[in-house]
């Protein structure tokens, strides 16, 4: 729908999970055969989350049972991003973490001790087990000197049920308790995208991001130094685009779409 003006090719691609290759679970169309195409030729890729739930182990499962074959290395969560963020800052340190496994397991394997007695970091991540007693430990060990991160800034999560309350929600929480500011570090923070660049030895100029939320894939990706492509079928609908200050360098209806980009955009052969 809208032009692409960047002559260069397209070596490498980053994708968003929600609104762009499953809903509620489900795969949206498209979605496989774009995973395929990816494949097929051979372009490096990573599917993103910002929850921190789970383990890509994990999600690789949930992926398949909708459909969708995506590689445990080829999924990066706000959790691995996190860790990765947390051991450059201070490898061999310790934290106090509210979260699932996915959060726990990324931050053990960074070599990061997880103890509730003086930590270095409280880390909160999201979680469906909140309680009063670990939220008031936090607010404690921050109070105390505790550095604040949190794994990203959404205020709710989507269910069957309608939303639920996400991590920004309980990082306000504690802000309000304390005064003091988590560092995100999820999406719409570009440290994630520079990350999962990393992860693959991507580079940004020849990779495109693609994501169904101006507000936090778009604008990451933008600032990351990406191209980006915008898709409808999650919470960005088109009436939104002109309230944003930026534009995605192309906008589909959904990851349907693409697939022919995958080839079309990628680097001529030799």
């Amino acid at each position: 729908m809208t032009p692409m003006t960047d002559p260069k090719p397209v070596e490498s691609w980053l994708t968003d999970m929600d609104g762009v290759l499953v809903h509620e679970e489900q795969a949206l169309p498209g979605a496989t055969e774009f995973i395929a195409a990816l494949q097929e030729h051979g372009r490096r890729f990573l599917v993103l989350t910002n929850n921190s739930i789970y383990t890509p182990r994990d999600l690789r499962a949930r992926l398949r049972l909708s459909g969708i074959d995506v590689p445990e290395e080829s999924i990066w969560t706000s959790a691995l991003a996190t860790a990765h963020f947390l051991v450059d800052q201070k490898a061999g340190g310790s934290a106090f973490v509210i979260g699932d496994v996915g959060l726990t397991s990324a931050l053990h394997d960074v070599g990061f001790v997880l103890t509730e007695r003086d930590p270095d970091y409280v880390v909160l991540g999201e979680t469906k087990t909140h309680s009063f007693e670990n939220i008031t430990r936090a607010i404690r060990l921050i109070e105390r000197g505790a550095r604040f991160i949190a794994t990203n800034p959404d205020a709710t999560g989507p269910s069957a049920e309608g939303s639920v309350p996400a991590c920004g929600s309980f990082a306000a929480l504690i802000t309000q308790a304390t005064g003091i500011r988590p560092y995100f570090v999820g999406k719409p923070n570009p440290l994630m995208m520079r990350s999962a660049l990393n992860a693959i030895d991507a580079h940004s100029e020849t990779t495109m991001m693609v994501g169904d939320r101006m507000d936090t894939d778009v604008v990451s990706g933008m600032e990351a130094g990406m191209r980006t492509i915008l898709v409808l079928t999650g919470s960005t609908r088109v009436e939104d685009i002109e309230r944003f200050p930026y534009r995605p360098t192309r906008i589909e209806n959904s990851i349907a779409e693409v697939v022919e980009l995958v080839g079309k955009l990628a680097p001529a052969e030799v």
